[in-house]
């Protein structure tokens, strides 16, 4: 049975936590030791470990210290803090919203895994299923760019006048104005991943 998708609020991280999280990912992306950071800032080992531990509040003068020794703004440092909860989507296991499209009358079910958020649509992503190897297939012609993988099954897909045979782990990218759609299900059932980009126009 299909569900709407659902999000999940995860906790806000604190503040020294972010700092911490954020300090420790740069040291370890210079391939830095503690003792280096905590010599070049003027700061103890254990005060730095505590840091990025949040174990411990830090001042705004060690901060600045902190990212002088790693070469970044203090401003990165902050940036993201207030973004933290912008939008990750987590749709589980058979929970996506099923739909209906072109295609859904041959016996195909599309499930949608994302909505995007905002009032401009930018991507749209599908779990397509077929499992009767209908002889009449659907045509599909849509603004963007789209990309296939296979998951599970065989599949001959044509775009244009080209038809591509794909095996579980292919994939395939097109042009999505051109008109395309499945030719031939060579071995069904047929789990195909479909994630269609509109861009920014």
């Amino acid at each position: 049975m299909s569900k709407v998708i659902s999000t999940e609020a995860e906790p806000r991280l604190r503040l020294e936590q972010y700092l911490g999280m954020q300090i420790k990912r740069q040291r370890q992306l210079q391939e830095l030791k503690i003792a280096d950071v905590a010599q070049l800032a003027g700061i103890s080992q254990g005060m730095l470990s505590k840091i990025e531990n949040a174990q411990v509040s830090t001042s705004l003068d060690t901060l600045s210290r902190l990212c002088d020794a790693l070469g970044m703004p203090m401003s990165k440092l902050f940036s993201q803090y207030d973004q933290q909860g912008s939008g990750a989507l987590l749709v589980r296991k058979g929970e996506g919203m099923q739909v209906v499209r072109r295609g859904t009358e041959k016996g195909h079910t599309y499930h949608l895994l994302n909505h995007t958020r905002g009032p401009k649509k930018t991507f749209e992503a599908y779990m397509v299923t077929m499992d009767d190897a209908s002889e009449e297939f659907p045509t599909f012609s849509h603004p963007g760019t789209e990309f296939l993988h296979l998951l599970k099954g065989e599949i001959v897909y044509r775009h244009g006048d080209q038809l591509y045979h794909m095996k579980p782990g292919d994939s395939l990218t097109f042009d999505g104005e051109v008109p395309h759609g499945p030719e031939q299900l060579v071995k069904v059932p047929i789990h195909l991943l479909s994630i269609m980009n509109y861009g920014d126009d």
